[in-house]
């Protein structure tokens, strides 16, 4: 059925279709007709960052930017939903086109610029929540707000959405915020961190409960950079570690018609880069703390490669566009079959 409907959303401008499909998917949540679209999935739960996930396979942040539609993401089979990046301010985005489909390498470049409804309207929404399995929330900085001043915007957000979250990710790896991936590395990092460590704890003692705390990195760094990173999240005292994001590398898609256009490229290039950062994460981190990977899944067979990398969970999101909600269950049914990862 996904098949068709694809081939149709296809035929579409890729951001008219995105917006469409989640438009469509809305309505049949509304119509209480969502076991239409939504495959059995089996419950297989996962303890990761002290919460325990109905399922190892989640909805990666990008697709609901504001939070409009993570109910009914959620009700495809789904373990969580991860929505945003979220800023404290209303932004549109940079300038259309700025998303495109590179079929030929079941992958997606996208430019889109943290657009979103602000901070206010994703509270909102969250005030709505139906669904039961775990909600991530990933917060990131408005396009204007210097680079030196960022850690404003990620507290602002964090102190406003952290009643409502079951984790918080902090978004520091996205190639369309102009100054955004340097807040990776070195004495930026560890200043970025320590600050919201010390916002985490207050917001603890304030409401009762500990809402964990991950980063998102980028899979553009070689294996010296994995590790300082590394070093920074577990001096920091961070929860989780979610990798990766989008690339900024095109040797994969080099003679496709969009391989110039500016932006992070996901899908299946990816995918292989993204398990390096695994692997290389997992060897400098230990048991120190989980790792989500994502990045290029479109199969079973790559969940549970990142899975076999040192993964905790995966996420998946241009797998998802490509393959639609089969894959959700294709991929939990390979991670049960490996029978080693950390299952409740």
């Amino acid at each position: 059925m996904y098949s068709l409907a694809r081939k149709a959303l296809f035929a579409l401008d890729p951001e008219v279709s995105h917006e469409l499909s989640l438009d469509l998917i809305g309505a049949c949540d509304r119509l209480r007709l969502m076991k239409l679209l939504a495959p059995k999935v089996a419950d297989d739960p996962v303890e990761v960052m002290g919460l325990t996930f109905p399922n190892p396979v989640g909805m990666a942040a990008g697709l609901d930017k504001s939070g409009d539609y993570f109910n009914a993401l959620g009700q495809l089979g789904f373990g969580s939903v991860e929505i945003g990046t979220v800023t404290p301010r209303p932004q549109p985005g940079n300038p259309k086109p700025r998303l495109f489909r590179l079929p030929e390498h079941q992958a997606i470049i996208n430019r889109m610029g943290f657009n979103n409804k602000g901070v206010d309207h994703m509270v909102a929404q969250v005030k709505k929540r139906r669904f039961d399995g775990v909600l991530g929330i990933n917060i990131g900085k408005n396009f204007d707000t210097p680079v030196e001043n960022a850690v404003d915007d990620y507290l602002m957000c964090m102190t406003k959405v952290y009643e409502y979250a079951d984790y918080i990710t902090v978004n520091v790896s996205s190639p369309n915020t102009p100054g955004l991936r340097n807040l990776q590395y070195g004495d930026s990092l560890n200043s970025l961190l320590e600050s919201l460590k010390i916002e985490q704890r207050h917001l603890h003692q304030a409401y009762g409960s500990y809402v964990p705390l991950a980063v998102k990195i980028a899979p553009d760094m070689n294996a010296d950079e994995v590790s300082q990173v590394a070093r920074a999240l577990k001096d920091q005292g961070l929860d989780g570690v979610i990798a990766t994001n989008t690339t900024i590398e095109r040797d994969s898609v080099q003679g496709s018609v969009h391989a110039d256009e500016a932006g992070g490229l996901s899908g299946a290039p990816v995918k292989d880069q993204s398990t390096d950062v695994i692997r290389h994460l997992k060897a400098a981190l230990g048991d120190a703390l989980p790792i989500i990977g994502v990045g290029g899944i479109g199969t079973g067979a790559d969940a549970a490669e990142k899975m076999l990398a040192g993964a905790s969970m995966v996420q998946l999101y241009s797998g998802f566009i490509y393959r639609g909600p089969e894959l959700i269950g294709e991929c939990c049914d390979a991670i049960a079959g490996l029978g080693t990862y950390n299952s409740v």
